[in-house]
């Protein structure tokens, strides 16, 4: 069975007399037409319009005996005697006034399909051809469009935008279904987006008994006061019309001729068009329906049914099977959306029996009779299938073969799939669920939602959310739609498809991409995929918020003195707060910071999660928790040397550039009732620069005191602020107090001397930590104690600068053991483990070209002689250890020299057997004790190292002494001094060297200088704040953790592009997450 057979009908049996309400006045009704758009339902862009036959194909013999069923190939037969009913009484009897009707809503609509829907005027008077309103554009109108801009497909989108007005509601009785030429010039004038004349689009109003279309006034032909012209005598006249012209335009209704608007002038009687009575009205309200191809037709029927059982299923407007019946008061069936459109049309009464009745009457059929209904057997008009399918059911079997459809990869069925299927028009044209707006979405599911709502507060803890989730994804389930229920559940669980924002920004900051990059990469995977699994930048800005300075709120305990109480505080001038006198000249300097308050709320909020399974961890409830949290804060600062970047024209600037930045190392409690102290959050990775969070950028010379000096000032007012006060801060839903230890050890010798005012390193006095002159600490390198402190300094400055006892200048700096300048930060006596393996590397460097040179016989070579033996040096490393020369030693040089492979390669070079061995034997010392101030712990990690290393520093002195005594004759360098002397001391106070050392600050240099190159701007000031900012982000645990958890993210990207290229082996790969450079 073909689609075409689902337009033939079946026809009626003629009601008895009996069953004919009395009822025919219907002179008491006026036939006003009610205006309400929503009875009729527009037809959609993609759905083509009805063909409109000219009546003159519609031609019957009515001496051949037709009747109705004999025109069922005809394109206006799909509705039958729907007026006037269906005995010989109704149609030639009381029902003549509604046929009337008919015929004057069809001749109104026969007026309106010869105007313009945008101007009103006549088509036939526009040179060119039509265009249909609701159609689509065709393809040279849509590729003109297309060259200006304009990316619409359909002309109610163009008309919207060019006349301002909406046609998607237009009702074929009301308006015309076509424009004229010379509007789709206007249009395409416009480029598809505005008119560039004024056109006046008039308001087309329903028919009434005083329309101006089918009763004009026609001020032209009423007499002015003036005769008209008569014809000359010589003018050739006309001929009088035939007979056959007459009844050309004319059709019967009932026993007489009405006059009808005809197409084209028949040649002649063979060509007349007259109509039958019941085809006509067929026609008539087909015009005013337009169901036949949204309900079904009673061919599909699978069974000979009776006639009058048929006539009690099939509605009696349209003739085809109901659709949402609706029942009369007089008792009549018809599908909702056909009575809904016929009584707009021709008034409120029943079509069958003329009887009044208006929608508001209308009421639902028995159960009984629905299930009767539904539960009748239809044939699939598929010709592949011809399966016996109920009613209820056909919508689901007809959607199955589109599936199957789609799952071949054959062609696609048209977007008109429902045709075939019984959908629900109502009373109004029932739109989908997605096409409503938010306010009708919950109007609509508002029964729904409450339902939804009391089961998850009753099962789920009120999560409503999760449940409908899950309801959606058992629905894509039980629809075997297994591939977007993986996308679902994957997003439900905040992994592969539809990426978190959180998991997006790690993303962009761990690949260093700029705004751009990010943007342009988000559009190509879009794009390609069809999935928008990147967020866009606006989201990714949203998250920014929550994770940087200034989002959280908190409250100290008593007020910081001489610091804003102010919460909400971003990014702000590193100079605000430094009070500087007249007499000062201003800072040259650009600097941006956090203030130091703010940035330690931003980072507790990080741990939150930490500190809370810390918590778990050892059992602590709140209630035993009221002391408050400790926090041991590492402070760092280092110079970044020259990080000057040419953006624009001219030379090269340099620039040095200072950075200032903290590490939280530890959060403990004191537990009520216990002396020990338990650490709920110890730093795993101290020295790693993912921990360690900037706090202040500044564009300054480290050696430039005075400057540092300002910048620092507000930074270190801050710090001694918090110190005597306490932060009470919201964490895990409850207010917590916490309270800050700063230890500055995070500074590298010349910062040290800088803020400890000191003199220079090349000084008399060697360390930081005690009192010794060069000369004391060559002669005994083991024995000394850490003498130097903060608050000393601060009294030995105030000597050197008033000078009490009137002492002279070396005896004065003898006093004060070599301070010069006022300390202005509080340091933590330690050793820095980085620079102290560099120090040290740089001296054995030394140390391996004496021994090449033989030193030891020669006290007093060259410079070239010195420089033969570097070359020897640099070659020798280079062959055997790959070790390229450098200009200044680093660390990872240091790493690769300070080794035993390092110690043969240069023995090679050395003559003497006993030097090779004493240099053996002193790396092998070196290597022994660098564990003790590298670890993190050595007291876990290198026990043995840590009880040896007081025999294995006085042995390493030993030969310092002896063996190399060419060298260490009355002077010795700082970081050897500090290594053999203090390092015992310091492992024994603090517990640890290698955990409070500057690595992680020194590791952050290469990140200030790709953030730089990403957020490349004009503006330093902007630029740096830029930089700040994702360097922040860049050291966030939160964001750290979402990496961890999508690891795989590079993976899941490349399946979503192409998943016929990710092989089931490529499962284990380990993917990076670098995202290239678009």
């Amino acid at each position: 069975m073909d689609e075409g057979s689902l337009e033939t009908h079946i026809p009626r049996s003629s009601m008895p007399g009996e069953l004919h309400h009395p009822y025919s006045k219907f002179s008491d009704w006026k036939f006003k037409l009610f205006r309400v758009r929503s009875m009729e339902r527009a037809p959609m862009p993609g759905e083509t319009q009805i063909e409109r036959a000219p009546l003159s194909e519609v031609v019957t013999s009515s001496t051949l005996g037709e009747t109705s069923e004999d025109a069922v190939g005809l394109p206006g037969s799909v509705m039958k005697l729907c007026l006037g009913g269906k005995s010989k009484e109704n149609v030639e009897g009381p029902g003549r006034r509604v046929d009337l009707k008919l015929q004057e809503m069809d001749t109104h609509m026969n007026y309106l399909r010869c105007l313009c829907r945008l101007c009103g005027g006549a088509l036939r008077k526009a040179k060119g051809p039509e265009h249909d309103v609701q159609g689509l554009l065709d393809v040279a109108s849509r590729t003109a469009l297309r060259k200006m801009g304009c990316k619409s497909t359909s002309w109610p989108e163009v008309i919207l935008k060019v006349f301002k007005v909406d046609v998607t509601g237009d009702m074929e009785t009301v308006h015309p279904p076509s424009f004229c030429q010379r509007c789709w010039t206007l249009s395409m004038r416009g480029g598809g987006f505005c008119s560039f004349s004024r056109t006046h689009v008039p308001e087309w109003k329903p028919h009434n008994t005083l329309c101006s279309l089918c009763y004009p006034k026609k001020p032209s032909l009423q007499r002015k006061g003036r005769k008209r012209r008569k014809v000359p005598r010589g003018a050739q006249r006309l001929a009088k019309r035939t007979k056959w012209d007459v009844h050309e335009n004319t059709a019967m209704v009932g026993d007489k001729r009405t006059w009808r608007p005809g197409t084209e002038h028949a040649q002649g009687p063979a060509h007349r068009t007259w109509v039958r009575p019941s085809i006509q009205r067929a026609q008539w309200v087909k015009s005013i329906t337009h169901c036949q191809k949204e309900h079904l037709s009673a061919r599909l029927l699978s069974e000979d049914l009776p006639v009058d059982f048929l006539s009690s299923v099939t509605c009696q407007v349209c003739d085809h099977l109901l659709s949402e019946p609706v029942q009369s008061p007089c008792r009549h069936l018809f599908c909702r959306s056909c009575i809904a459109k016929y009584m707009f049309s021709l008034g409120p009464h029943c079509p069958t029996c003329t009887l009044p009745c208006t929608p508001a009457d209308l009421t639902t059929p028995a159960k009984a009779f629905l299930k009767v209904l539904h539960s009748l057997l239809l044939f699939c008009p598929r010709e592949s299938c011809r399966e016996r399918v109920q009613l209820d059911s056909f919508r689901t079997h007809c959607l199955g073969h589109q599936l199957e459809e789609e799952a071949r990869g054959g062609k696609l069925l048209e977007k008109s799939l429902d045709n075939f299927l019984p959908v629900n028009k109502g009373g109004r044209p029932r739109q989908h669920l997605l096409s409503l707006t938010r306010r009708a979405q919950k109007h609509r599911l508002r029964d729904l939602k409450t339902q939804v709502k009391v089961f998850a507060e009753k099962e789920e803890g009120g999560d409503t959310k999760s449940v409908c989730l899950t309801l959606f994804l058992l629905a894509l389930r039980a629809g075997n739609e297994h591939r977007q229920a993986d996308e679902l559940e994957a997003m439900m669980q905040g992994r592969g498809f539809g990426l978190h924002p959180a998991v997006c920004l790690a993303i962009r900051v761990n690949t260093f991409l700029s705004c751009s990059q990010y943007h342009k990469m988000y559009r190509t995977v879009k794009a390609t995929s069809g999935r928008q699994i990147f967020q866009p930048l606006h989201t990714l800005r949203a998250a920014e918020k929550e994770l940087l300075p200034g989002y959280h709120p908190f409250e100290w305990q008593p007020a910081l003195k001489n610091v804003s109480t102010s919460c909400h505080v971003g990014i702000i001038d590193g100079l605000s707060g430094w009070a500087a006198s007249v007499d000062d000249a201003p800072a040259n300097t650009i600097t941006r910071r956090f203030r130091y308050d703010v940035a330690l709320v931003s980072a507790l909020k990080d741990l939150e999660e930490d500190i809370l399974e810390g918590l778990r961890e050892r059992s602590l409830d709140d209630s035993i928790c009221t002391s408050g949290f400790s926090v041991m804060i590492k402070e760092s600062c280092d110079g970044m040397g020259d990080v000057s970047e040419k953006h624009g024209g001219g030379p090269a600037i340099p620039e040095k550039a200072v950075r200032y930045s903290f590490t939280i190392m530890s959060i403990s409690i004191q537990v009520d009732g216990e002396d020990e102290v338990v650490t709920i959050f110890q730093e795993s990775k101290p020295n790693s620069e993912m921990s360690c969070k900037p706090l202040c950028l500044m564009f300054v010379d480290e050696s430039d005191h005075e400057t540092l000096t300002a910048v620092l000032g507000p930074v270190v007012a801050e710090r001694n602020a918090m110190k005597n006060s306490r932060l009470i801060l919201s964490v895990g839903g409850l207010s917590r107090s916490f309270r800050f230890h700063f230890r500055g050890t995070g500074y590298d010798e010349k910062m040290v001397r800088d803020m400890g005012g000191l003199e220079a390193s090349g000084s008399t006095y060697v360390c930081t930590l005690c009192d010794s002159t060069r000369a004391e600490a060559s002669h005994n390198m083991t024995l000394h104690s850490i003498t130097r402190s903060h608050d000393e300094n601060l009294e030995r400055y105030e000597l050197w600068r008033t000078n009490p006892y009137s002492e002279s200048a070396e005896e004065l700096r003898d006093r004060v053991k070599g301070v010069s300048a006022k300390p202005f930060m509080e340091i933590h006596p330690t050793l820095d483990a980085l620079h102290c393996d560099i120090g040290n590397a740089t001296e054995f460097y030394k140390i391996f070209q004496d021994e090449i040179g033989e030193v030891y016989q020669n006290p007093n070579p060259s410079k070239e002689l010195r420089r033969s033996w570097r070359s020897a040096l640099d070659k020798q490393l280079r062959t055997k250890m790959k070790l390229k020369p450098v200009m200044r030693m680093n660390g990872n040089y240091a790493r690769k020299l300070m080794t035993r492979e390092a110690v043969d390669a240069v023995c090679e070079l050395v003559c003497s057997e006993e030097r090779r061995a004493a240099l053996r034997e002193l790396m092998e010392l070196y290597l022994q004790m660098k564990p003790v101030w590298r670890s993190t712990c050595p007291a876990k990690e290198c026990p043995d190292q840590l009880c040896q290393y007081s025999f294995n520093s006085q042995r390493f002195a030993e030969l310092l002494s002896s063996v190399f005594k060419y060298r260490y004759d009355g002077k010795i360098t700082n970081y050897l001094h500090k290594t053999l002397a203090h390092v015992p001391e310091i492992v024994e106070r603090d517990g640890s060297i290698g955990a409070w050392a500057s690595e992680g600050n020194e590791s952050g240099n290469k990140l200030f200088r790709r953030f730089r190159k990403m957020n490349a701007r004009q503006s330093k000031v902007f630029e740096l704040e830029d930089v700040l900012k994702h360097h922040w982000l860049y050291t966030s645990k939160y964001l750290q953790k979402f990496m961890e958890a999508h690891k795989n993210s590079a993976k899941a990207l490349q399946a979503t592009i192409d998943p016929d290229e990710i092989q089931d082996t490529q499962e284990d790969a380990d993917l990076s997450l670098d995202i290239p450079e678009f």
